[in-house]
């Protein structure tokens, strides 16, 4: 298991294990740190069992095994044991790829747990709900993402929530209001809407309230850079492209061009410029160039939503 995204890290390793509880009816499971793997504990955990039974040994943060137990874990892939499953994890990033690689070269069954991007998160939600056997369609899940945020565990237990709840009828945005309507109508995303289509007033009320919700700051300069950058490429794009292409171009779901559309209307490139540097300045200030957050959010705000229409 390799990449950055822990949940579906986790999900890849429960799978694995409860494929081989389907199969056989006595399994045995360890977990261990790769850090604390020496030549003894690997000759315990790898060889004969006792009992005769099937083995699973999930060892994770693959990136910090020791380097002298490198070259047997790769001879080991080589020629497993047929009584064990040995699961991998791998965290992400480049400490360890050597390891990698050669456990690739050895026919290593190997599964990516790589986040969606954040326009694929209607995709996911979607998938979650079908999962557990419910319905749901893309604005809907798209209102999800909008009120639980971009957090997967966060999501996929939203979505079971809602499953379970809806009595067999589709998961629809009414459902997600009733459930989620606190944070559904105060987050980053409306307050970057607001502020985007030029109106301040109600962005700069969104704003403090979805503070004092407690939204986090950083959450505010990454949805308004999202936003203006999702404007950008689509300022930017070719004319005359098809719907499908146009979306994949600018990196949103379709459904999200017709928003674009209208917002673009009021924008030109002098206007974004200004607002892509004062989110920018605010991004920095809430990570510590600044002593106050709120205020520098509050700025970034009504640059943003003035800039609008400017030339």
């Amino acid at each position: 298991m390799t990449g950055s995204e822990g949940f579906l890290a986790d999900r890849a390793v429960r799978s694995a294990i409860a494929a081989v509880k389907k199969e056989f009816a006595d399994v045995e499971t360890t977990e261990l740190d790769a850090s604390t793997l020496d030549v003894g504990v690997f000759a315990e955990l790898t060889g004969p069992s006792l009992f005769a039974a099937e083995r699973v040994l999930v060892m994770r943060a693959l990136e910090n095994l020791p380097a002298e137990m490198a070259p047997r874990l790769i001879e080991y892939a080589g020629a497993a044991a047929d009584d064990i499953l040995l699961v991998l994890v791998h965290s992400g990033g480049q400490k360890g790829k050597g390891v990698l690689d050669k456990l690739r070269k050895a026919s290593v069954t190997e599964v990516v747990a790589t986040a969606p991007k954040a326009w694929e998160l209607p995709q996911f939600v979607a998938g979650e709900i079908r999962l557990h056997g419910g319905n749901v369609d893309e604005r809907a899940a798209s209102a999800l993402v909008d009120a639980v945020g971009h957090d997967l565990r966060a999501l996929a237990g939203a979505c079971a929530q809602l499953v379970s709840d809806s009595g067999g009828q589709a998961v629809t945005a009414e459902l997600i209001g009733r459930y989620f309507g606190g944070r559904a109508e105060v987050t980053s995303f409306a307050v970057a809407d607001a502020a985007i289509a030029g109106r301040t007033e109600p962005a700069l009320e969104q704003l403090r309230w979805a503070l004092d919700c407690g939204v986090a700051p950083v959450l505010m300069t990454s949805a308004m850079a999202g936003g203006l950058r999702g404007l950008a490429k689509f300022s930017s794009a070719p004319s005359g492209m098809r719907e499908a292409d146009l979306a994949r171009e600018v990196g949103v779901p379709p459904w999200k061009l017709k928003s674009l559309r209208q917002q673009s209307r009021g924008w030109t490139p002098g206007g974004l410029a200004t607002a892509i540097k004062a989110v920018a300045q605010a991004d920095a200030d809430v990570k510590g160039a600044s002593g106050d957050a709120g205020y520098a959010l509050e700025r970034m705000v009504i640059t943003v939503s003035r800039a609008h229409g400017r030339r």
